[in-house]
């Protein structure tokens, strides 16, 4: 099969010929529909965060599937699927206490080296020496995925569309709903409207916010968050962000902020941004080692909570996200801002780099769709 791979000392991701994987007990060969271009697989290419290598990368995923493993239940092929980032184990304290958004396999064996639950990758080169996958290696014309992570599509959702739900709109439900557990009527600011922030806009608005202030650098980017359900964008290019989102809410500040960018002064912009007893959610990935200078006192004052989120459960949040998007609550047509082919990947993650992705972008591998119309 065709696949991305990245080597060791390298930025680029290069075509290359792999063995087709198999899939084990309780695992899915997908036959990969399209990608997403997210920016935590560029902190991987760009050394940012570590992983081994080589690798294949693409962890935001839909297709069809090709193959079920022994055990499988409830997966047929033939079935166009959406596969989540956080793939649980099922089986560890987190997973068995509902929270698989924590999974300790995954993060220890997926995360650390690149493997799968058994202790190996489903991936080799011709040599028969392994290559990392990250998540479920979706930068390849077929992927490897445990069943826990893979999900049947509403006809009314487009397979290739659908790519998005398993990273940004899986993110941005997470951080609205289980973190910030957003109520109706309250006010929200979104720092940095890329692909997660854009989603964490639509997410508050389809959850009730009364006012969602978008806050970000780019006004092309500000335009589509307004599209998206934004009630007021502030460039920070500008001016004072923080003098600006007071102003918009009589000086008291927001009720939740959401961090979606990963930087210290994005952070601290973050933690300024709310009102007394505001909770500030931290939903962007950073470079290992970066740090945020935070004025305690303030914190601590004011009683303003900081809280991560990572992802979303997979059983129980990726079938809600599912009927949201099918209810057409969440749209996934206009985040999708960029298209590339299958063969463009590495230009792909380089426009992303560059700043030159609008919302949010997906690697297309040409496989018919043969479930209902695409949503306009």
């Amino acid at each position: 099969m065709k696949t991305h791979v990245l080597h060791e000392s390298s930025a680029d991701l290069v075509p290359e010929d792999l063995p087709r994987p198999t899939p084990g007990p309780g695992e899915v060969l997908i036959r990969v529909a399209a990608c997403g271009v997210c920016h935590t697989d560029l902190h991987v290419i760009k050394g940012e965060v570590a992983f081994p290598r080589p690798c294949v990368l693409g962890h935001e995923v839909s297709g069809v599937v090709e193959e079920t493993g022994p055990s499988v239940t409830g997966l047929e092929p033939g079935q166009r699927v959406a596969c989540s980032f956080i793939m649980p184990c099922g089986a560890c304290r987190h997973c068995a206490a509902g929270n698989e958004d924590l999974c300790e396999e995954f993060f220890a064996k997926n995360r650390l080296r690149g493997q799968l639950y058994d202790g190996t990758s489903r991936l080799a080169d011709a040599a028969g020496r392994p290559v990392a996958m990250y998540s479920m290696a979706g930068l390849a014309e077929y992927a490897v995925v445990p069943a826990t992570a893979v999900f049947a599509l509403p006809d009314e959702i487009d397979l290739e569309d659908a790519a998005i739900l398993g990273c940004s709109v899986f993110t941005s439900y997470g951080a609205v709903r289980n973190v910030a557990e957003l109520q109706p009527g309250e006010t929200v600011a979104v720092v940095a409207v890329g692909g997660i922030g854009l989603n964490i806009v639509q997410m508050a608005a389809a959850h009730g916010a009364g006012r969602i202030v978008a806050v970000d650098i780019s006004d092309e980017k500000l335009a589509l968050a307004r599209e998206l359900g934004a009630t007021d964008t502030v460039n920070s290019l500008h001016g004072d962000p923080v003098a600006a989102v007071r102003a918009l809410t009589g000086g008291r500040g927001v009720d939740v902020a959401f961090e979606a960018f990963g930087s210290g002064p994005t952070v601290k912009t973050a933690t300024e941004l709310v009102d007394d007893g505001g909770r500030v959610v931290l939903v962007g990935i950073a470079p290992a080692g970066v740090e945020a200078g935070l004025n305690i006192a303030h914190i601590v004052r004011r009683k303003i909570r900081v809280l991560g989120s990572y992802g979303a459960r997979a059983g129980t949040d990726m079938p809600r996200v599912l009927e949201l998007v099918a209810e057409g609550r969440i749209g996934l047509r206009r985040l999708i801002t960029d298209r590339y082919d299958f063969a463009d990947a590495d230009r792909a993650y380089k426009d992303l780099d560059a700043r030159r992705i609008r919302g949010r972008a997906i690697l297309t591998y040409g496989i018919p769709d043969d479930g209902g119309p695409a949503p306009a």
